[in-house]
């Protein structure tokens, strides 16, 4: 557990507690068991059941409800599909660049908090969303805020095996309640790698299924939760039940083609425990920030938990700043020229296979360093080119920085 901070989990593990309540007053329901105590599961990695959970879609639920608790609040403005595309420091604060449908906007703001998620469209397969293209990270590395552990990428073992580009998520929870995983030849493997078996942490089942496909020569490998009570499989895991039966798999009498996939970031934009960056007035959140308390290999449903405790800090400590009086933005006019030339075609997918071959679950020194030549060279093609400011050029230009942050940390070692 590389570059772990014992004073961030700290905080976390004390505090946590107290946040999963909070949002329990907007809403967010937790399974329970028949008596009405909150129900618990096990993960990989963990030695005892304590995640609570919405079904199979504990994220989802809390951010259908905390959304909605945001369009009761008449002090938040919502300015939907929007694009940050440039954000500049300016006297007492920030000016943001946005798109919203074609159109350049400024806005200016205090205080700016980047909550933009994760880099996993860097890789040609993710359990990602199309939206996770590690803007936030560009954006504070623009900005010369620091970042840390880019690097620490993590390769979740039980993603469906099917051939979309964006694989779905068989859940730790799935292995937490029981499942076996299997080989090639239909057999349980784990035994030769660790101990744990099927509940050793994630880089560790990662990793052995990788020595395991070289062993056999084949990348094919299942969950079986075949053996549990069908109506509890349905009640317990109802959206990868419904995920699974799209592709023709029945999680309750098929086995689940599973091979690791990018699945999270554990570095980031560097913060402190008030989730403040190294740029006055700059905070950041979730999964695009770098808090120490994942280390180098995050722990199943501990993610949820690191955005509610860090949040609430940002926003403890930009209300204490305001509550100091501290100056205002200065406002000015901005010139927003978005014109050129569309971004070519083609670069993302070259970005993506370069980081597929030389930085996947075990690094390939040799891909590595030919790598970071060839991102490099597209980044300074997209950074000195007049191209037009689109969603598709910016994002383009986020996966190039990130896969060269990314690449530079591991070749430099």
């Amino acid at each position: 557990m590389t570059a772990l901070d014992p004073e961030a989990v700290d905080v976390l593990v004390h505090e946590g507690p107290d946040d999963v309540r909070k949002i329990m007053t907007f809403g967010v329901d937790f399974d329970k068991n028949p008596d009405g105590t909150i129900q618990k599961t096990l993960e990989g990695g963990h030695s005892r059941r304590r995640i609570v959970h919405h079904k199979d879609t504990t994220g989802a639920e809390l951010v259908k409800k905390l959304l909605a608790e945001a369009h009761r609040r008449k002090n938040i403005t919502q300015c939907e599909n929007s694009l940050v595309y440039k954000l500049e420091k300016v006297k007492s604060g920030f000016c943001a660049y946005i798109l919203q449908n074609g159109e350049a906007k400024t806005v200016f703001a205090d205080y700016c908090v980047l909550a933009t998620g994760g880099i996993g469209r860097v890789y040609k397969y993710t359990t990602n969303p199309a939206v996770a293209t590690g803007d936030g990270i560009r954006l504070a590395y623009e900005l010369g805020a620091a970042i840390k552990h880019l690097s620490y990428v993590q390769f979740h073992p039980t993603a469906f095996n099917g051939p979309d580009r964006e694989q779905f998520l068989i859940s730790e929870a799935v292995r937490g309640e029981g499942a076996y995983l299997l080989n090639c030849n239909k057999e349980r493997f784990m035994h030769r790698y660790d101990e744990r078996l099927e509940l050793a942490p994630r880089d560790v089942v990662s990793r052995s299924i990788i020595l395991e496909s070289r062993k056999t020569g084949s990348n094919n490998f299942y969950l079986d939760i075949t053996h549990r009570d069908r109506e509890y499989l349905l009640n317990r895991f109802p959206g990868i039940y419904a995920g699974c039966l799209e592709h023709g798999v029945d999680i309750t009498k098929d086995l689940i083609p599973v091979f690791p996939c990018q699945h999270y970031l554990m570095g980031g934009i560097d913060v402190s425990l008030d989730a403040a960056t190294t740029i006055s007035r700059l905070y950041a959140v979730g999964e695009c920030s770098h808090t120490g308390v994942h280390g180098k290999n995050r722990l199943a449903s501990n993610s949820l938990l690191e955005a509610l405790v860090f949040g609430r800090r940002a926003a403890t400590d930009i209300k204490r700043c305001i509550d100091k009086g501290f100056a205002h933005v200065e406002v000015s006019e901005r010139e927003c020229d978005i014109t050129g030339a569309p971004v070519p075609k083609g670069m993302r997918n070259e970005i993506n296979s370069i980081m597929q071959r030389a930085y996947f679950v075990i690094p390939d020194e040799d891909a590595v360093r030919t790598g970071l030549k060839q991102v490099d060279r597209i980044l300074k093609r997209l950074q000195s080119g007049k191209f037009a400011i689109t969603p598709e050029y910016c994002e383009t230009l986020s996966i190039a920085t990130v896969a060269h942050i990314i690449l530079k940390e591991v070749d430099e070692g």
